[in-house]
């Protein structure tokens, strides 16, 4: 993995830097890879597909079929890096801690910077992001335990299937936050308020309802643990669309890390689907 960041800035959780969504893309470019889960509070964080232009009607569509998994929030003009609806110098070769080169559909290679490799036919797309609600659930009284652990949301693939676009289809991939019955249904009420961020969860107890065979091994991320009187809560996770697309190998695509995101300047409940 080449060009990785290994000199974050000096700091010690709460990352003070990272309070604002321009602070956190300034620590991102002078050299933090961490995950940013629990940056920005209140501010919109998306997930990142990059493909050439010839690809992008079809994906287009794709987010607007499946906009649970794939809530489109932001996209780039062909032959831009730049994302203006998504704030003041969003640049998408940049700005995230962590990116994925997938050639044929195959992971190439992970970087800090993808200047190098951007092309002037690519077309940027940003989507809502779980990460983004977490703030608007903590607000409400619930603790996030991916949060407190310092962790990577757990992920998994599940056997719902999405509708296909084009050469784009697959399964849906969800993340999992633990609550009680009681805080599920609250969790619920929040997220209903914010479809640019996935929404209402998709799935709450039984994983193999939805074909996960263990809940303690997450497909990405990192396994959070679930207590006693508490259930899984799974929302519709932006790792989908990457999914969908490495499944249909574009010649490039770059994707971010999952859990290394683009914090955005737009708040979560202002997001507009595209």
């Amino acid at each position: 993995m080449d060009h990785l960041k290994h000199n974050p800035p000096e700091s010690s959780p709460p990352l003070a830097w990272a309070l604002t969504p321009q602070g956190a893309r300034a620590g991102i470019r002078a050299g933090f890879n961490g995950n940013t889960s629990g940056m920005a509070p209140g501010y919109a964080q998306g997930n990142l597909v990059i493909l050439p232009q010839s690809w992008a009607e079809d994906f287009v569509g794709y987010c607007r079929a499946n906009p649970t998994p794939c809530p489109l929030i932001g996209m780039t003009q062909a032959g831009t890096s730049l994302v203006p609806m998504l704030g003041d110098n969003v640049d998408l070769r940049t700005d995230l801690p962590r990116y994925r080169v997938w050639r044929d559909g195959v992971l190439a290679e992970e970087l800090d910077d993808i200047s190098a490799l951007w092309q002037d036919d690519f077309v940027g797309f940003v989507l809502g992001c779980s990460l983004s609600f977490e703030h608007a659930l903590e607000v409400a009284g619930l603790r996030v335990r991916h949060v407190d652990e310092g962790k990577v949301v757990p992920m998994y693939r599940t056997s719902i299937q999405t509708k296909p676009v084009g050469r784009f289809r697959g399964p849906m991939i969800v993340s999992m936050r633990p609550y009680t019955p009681q805080d599920a249904a609250i969790a619920h009420e929040v997220c209903a308020r914010l479809p640019g961020a996935h929404g209402v969860p998709v799935h709450m107890g039984d994983p193999a309802a939805i074909g996960i065979r263990d809940v303690t091994v997450p497909d990405e991320g990192e396994p959070t643990e679930i207590l006693e009187g508490e259930q899984p809560v799974f929302w519709g996770c932006g790792v989908t669309p990457q999914a969908a697309t490495i499944e249909a190998r574009p010649p490039i695509c770059i994707t971010h890390a999952p859990g290394y995101m683009l914090v955005c300047d737009v708040r979560v409940e202002d997001l507009v689907l595209l």
